[in-house]
């Protein structure tokens, strides 16, 4: 049962080297990884992964640059496993990782999708815990061994504050597929898939194992959209357009927790002073808008 890991790339070329070499060093050595660099200016990192000389590592440039959404269908339609990783080009597995995922999905065959602990890391490695994990850390149920989520509930727990990490996690192939990415989204692709693997009747696992380590820095997409407005416009269409499809599968509790979105309002507001202190109107207006509109 071999896994694919998926890494689509571009970033910093050293974080790049490091993620590659974390895969290497894997316990269990039946893997794939596939590097999709998403045209990168400068061609020495994908001349350096292929020259690793390894048969299990495959590497691939886009002839243009798809951005996240494009690249990540790309990378879902390159996977030939029953079960895949996209795993972040600046994000580290443990070394148990891939044994880890084997071992959760021969106990869980019915499992959509699995989801490790995680050590977050800062730029230089280090581990960190910002405030946007520590609340992550508050919202994750909190289990002492492997347990299996889905419906409603599940629903709910992640719309409240989605506490998963989206390239830690390891995806059944078909599960994915059925539904793919939206490329109207980029900071919330993963919980609109998610939401649509719970709406089909996938569940996922839920692993009390730290086996990754995230990456968590200022350059990440999510981090500088929140700068800008732009991931709280987004998430406002996300809450508010899965509000609406909630209420008419009849899940009304997980309905009003998307309306409210409490979290991502919070979000917001912790937003606020820096706006305040760069005299950012276009950044205040967008903020405010995000906190008090859409109920």
């Amino acid at each position: 049962m071999t896994i694919d890991i998926m890494m689509p790339f571009y970033g910093d070329p050293e974080l790049f080297r490091d993620a590659v070499r974390s895969v290497i060093a894997q316990t269990d050595q039946d893997w794939r990884l596939v590097v999709i660099d998403d045209v990168y200016p400068d061609t020495e990192p994908g001349e350096w992964v292929s020259g690793l000389g390894d048969a299990r590592i495959h590497y691939l440039r886009n002839e243009t640059n798809l951005g996240v959404s494009g690249n990540f269908t790309k990378s879902v339609e390159l996977v030939t496993s029953e079960h895949f990783v996209l795993m972040g080009c600046d994000d580290l597995l443990e070394p148990g990782y891939v044994a880890r995922m084997r071992a959760a999905i021969a106990a869980h065959p019915t499992g959509a999708y699995f989801q490790p602990a995680v050590t977050v890391i800062g730029d230089d490695g280090t581990q960190t815990l910002p405030l946007a994990d520590r609340v992550k850390s508050w919202y994750r149920p909190s289990h002492s061994t492997p347990v299996e989520l889905s419906g409603e509930k599940l629903a709910v727990s992640l719309l409240r504050g989605n506490w998963t990490y989206f390239p830690s996690i390891c995806w059944r192939t078909d599960a994915v597929r059925r539904h793919g990415f939206d490329p109207e989204f980029d900071v919330v692709l993963d919980l609109n898939l998610q939401l649509d693997i719970v709406l089909d009747g996938g569940s996922l696992v839920l692993l009390p194992d730290h086996e990754f380590r995230y990456r968590r820095h200022a350059g990440s997409v999510s981090s500088w959209t929140a700068q800008d407005g732009s991931r709280f416009d987004e998430e406002r269409a996300f809450f508010l357009t899965a509000a609406a499809v909630l209420k008419k599968r009849g899940w009304r509790r997980a309905a009003r927790v998307s309306s409210a979105h409490w979290s991502s309002r919070l979000n917001a507001a912790t937003k606020l002073p820096s706006a305040l202190a760069k005299r950012d109107g276009a950044g205040m207006r967008s903020l405010l808008r995000h906190m008090f509109l859409g109920w």
